[in-house]
């Protein structure tokens, strides 16, 4: 048990190590842009672009600090201005795919996942969704009431309150993943050697089956299910060196998670909105799977495309 505790909690500070010289730089420089003309021109650019997800011009507020912030700066957002209950859970949705774009995707490529990729996919699925709401529902035009405040942020102004803030912010933020990442991967250190993570993948085994991926895919699911992207991510760079993932699983593993990862704290975070946040949920699972399949299925097409084209030069 000793020995366990030893490698889990080093394995969980190099994990910390690394993801954190991504996270503590982009917050940086993203807590900074706050201050500066960027993000409200990026606002003013996209705001005549949110009447084709059936949103006024206010909806780009949320949308962009979602996106370069995250999910409690988006839902600040959403407060801050008025909406309906229909815009404010078609952002909901959006955000849900397509949030803290800067960091999620950085951390990705440590694992081995195209930057690309991952824009490519959150981006489409929260334009994908957003039109699809619009279009099926027709409801929902009443003024949204909200049941409780968002987190304000901390109002600061000079050169030196905005930089110590900007430190502060990012220190907190590398702080915040060891406090998490590291307990998690003692835990699955010690899973590991009492042979229940084995278990677990042979439980989990249809499921990932079913999306394409191989059994020692499961834990890192598993992970960025319940804690989240940045977080799961940790958990795939030890799979990725100790149990061998393939590229193909870890692509396959991070599609699923961008449109379902963190499925506790990112469906109840919307519950001061006043939406139906089992609708999102449902929607976010149901988007996961079938994109996974999609791009699963594609991807061993084009496998057995290649053998039979070197079958058929060999010949």
């Amino acid at each position: 048990m000793v020995q366990s505790l030893k490698m889990g909690f080093w394995s969980g500070l190099k994990t910390t190590w690394t993801l954190g010289k991504i996270i503590f730089p982009v917050t940086l420089i993203v807590a900074v842009l706050q201050y500066t003309p960027i993000l409200p021109w990026i606002i003013r650019l996209i705001s005549p672009l949110m009447g084709i997800f059936g949103l006024s011009g206010d909806a780009a507020i949320p949308i962009v600090l979602g996106n370069f912030l995250n999910l409690y700066a988006g839902i600040a957002g959403i407060m801050s201005v008025d909406l309906t209950v229909k815009e404010v859970f078609t952002i909901a949705v959006m955000l849900s795919f397509a949030h803290n774009l800067l960091i999620e995707s950085s951390v990705a490529v440590k694992v081995g996942v195209k930057v690309w990729i991952m824009i490519v996919v959150r981006i489409g699925l929260a334009v994908f969704s957003a039109i699809i709401i619009n279009l099926v529902w027709n409801d929902g035009h009443e003024a949204a009431q909200y049941g409780m405040l968002a987190p304000q942020e901390e109002q600061v102004s000079g050169i030196w309150s905005i930089s110590v803030h900007a430190i502060e912010k990012a220190a907190l933020g590398v702080y915040q993943l060891a406090i998490i990442v590291i307990p998690l991967m003692v835990g699955i250190q010690i899973l590991k050697d009492l042979k229940v993570l084995q278990w677990f993948s042979r439980i989990m085994s249809p499921f990932t089956r079913l999306l394409g991926m191989k059994e020692n895919t499961s834990t890192t699911l598993a992970a960025g299910l319940l804690f989240g992207l940045a977080y799961g991510a940790g958990v795939m760079i030890q799979a990725v060196k100790e149990d061998g993932v393939s590229k193909k699983d870890v692509t396959l593993a991070f599609i699923f998670l961008v449109g379902c990862h963190a499925v506790v704290e990112d469906t109840l975070i919307f519950l001061p909105l006043g939406i139906p946040v089992l609708p999102l949920l449902l929607i976010r699972l149901v988007t996961a799977i079938l994109l996974t399949l999609i791009v699963g299925f594609i991807w061993n097409r084009r496998v057995i495309a290649k053998k039979n084209s070197s079958k058929i030069l060999e010949g």
